[in-house]
């Protein structure tokens, strides 16, 4: 049996993980569909609330971009899903500044390693309407994202007005006039049928790698704030899962702020977006969200935080203990485990602020 592979990709916050999601519910009952995800640092956040729906699997590729960095990862990856779950199909979700271009000539390549197990069937394009032209400016690698796909989905678009909907098409049309492109119907996604049996052509011939520039590592900068418990002891020595020297601590400040969705949403809210694009991570609440409030239990009510361009959705963290992987002793210490990506060169001075304010720091 072929397995079916469609790749999103998509700026940062374009929508990419609440579209695949989207499709779930719809698909026939029995179906097997599995998630590879590439995330940007460790802090596995859109891989919880994946894990949290009707996938078969998730498999996470952290710290790094699986088109470049750490290729090579994502064909180990792949042959493992395929052994171990045999899917009837298998969603790649690229990072936010990842051009597919390398990603698919793998697939490609294990298509022929594997004689037809696997097949790229599409390249999908996430496109946030809201933002598009903002970071279509600034980002080599978000314009080729759209030159180089089988379909362009378009998010967000209910949030402009016609208007601006027009400029956004004209630019799509200007950097690809062939390509499809689709409005989606807000977190109900899109219909299966128009982004499944596509059988890509893109990226058959290796030659086409030579004359495409990969290069965008430059182009986002990622930060993880981090603020211990305050249930944890003065000084706590570091279970994180990053790689420090053997006695890295991290202090714990006694003056900082009681840690509200109040605090949290006006401190988000003086963010420029043009140069932070996505927040995500995990907040432990002194207080249920307004929309959840039977949801968990006191003294701690631990959300999902997901911030893009201004916009930001808070969710309860669901089967939290399990779904991370983490001890209840890990989790205790910290209140505060936040990826903030943005504009290289401007980040580190606006995330430095920004963790002041919630009595956090950078690691």
């Amino acid at each position: 049996m072929t397995i079916p592979i469609t790749v999103f990709t998509g700026f940062l916050g374009a929508g990419k993980t609440t579209l695949i999601l989207s499709l779930l519910p719809v698909l026939p009952k029995g179906y097997k569909a599995c998630l590879l995800k590439n995330e940007f640092g460790d802090v596995q956040v859109d891989s919880q609330l994946a894990k949290q729906s009707s996938l078969t699997a998730v498999s996470e590729i952290l710290n790094g971009c699986m088109c470049c960095v750490l290729v090579g990862q994502m064909k180990t990856a792949l042959l493992e899903i395929k052994n171990k779950f045999r899917p009837d199909r298998v969603f790649i979700e690229t990072s936010g500044s990842a051009f597919p271009a390398t990603l698919a000539f793998q697939i490609r390549e294990l298509e022929r390693e594997t004689d037809g197990e696997f097949k790229l069937d599409a390249i999908v394009t996430v496109v946030d309407a809201e933002n598009f032209i903002g970071y279509e400016d600034t980002s080599p690698t978000a314009r080729m994202q759209a030159s180089y796909t089988d379909l362009i989905l378009i998010n967000k678009w209910e949030h402009i007005s016609e208007r601006q909907l027009d400029i956004v098409l004209d630019h799509l049309h200007t950097l690809n006039d062939l390509t499809p492109k689709i409005k989606c119907n807000g977190r109900g996604g899109v219909d299966p049928n128009l982004v499944f049996g596509l059988d890509s052509k893109l990226f058959n011939d290796p030659e086409q790698l030579v004359h495409i520039d990969c290069n965008h590592n430059d182009e986002v900068q990622t930060l993880t704030i981090w603020r211990g418990s305050s249930k944890s002891s003065q000084l706590q020595p570091c279970s994180c899962d990053h790689i420090h020297a053997p006695l890295h601590t991290h202090t714990l400040q006694e003056d900082r702020p009681v840690l509200t969705e109040a605090l949290l949403t006006l401190l988000v809210s003086t963010l420029p977006k043009e140069s932070v694009w996505r927040i995500k991570g995990f907040a432990q609440l002194t207080s249920p969200l307004s929309s959840f409030p039977d949801f968990s239990e006191p003294p701690c009510f631990s959300v999902i935080v997901n911030w893009a361009f201004g916009r930001l959705e808070l969710t309860p963290h669901l089967f939290a203990e399990n779904a991370a992987g983490e001890s209840s002793e890990q989790k205790q210490r910290a209140d505060v485990l936040l990826t903030v990506m943005g504009e290289r060169g401007e980040i580190k001075r606006i995330a430095s602020k920004f963790a002041r304010e919630l009595g956090a720091e950078i690691r």
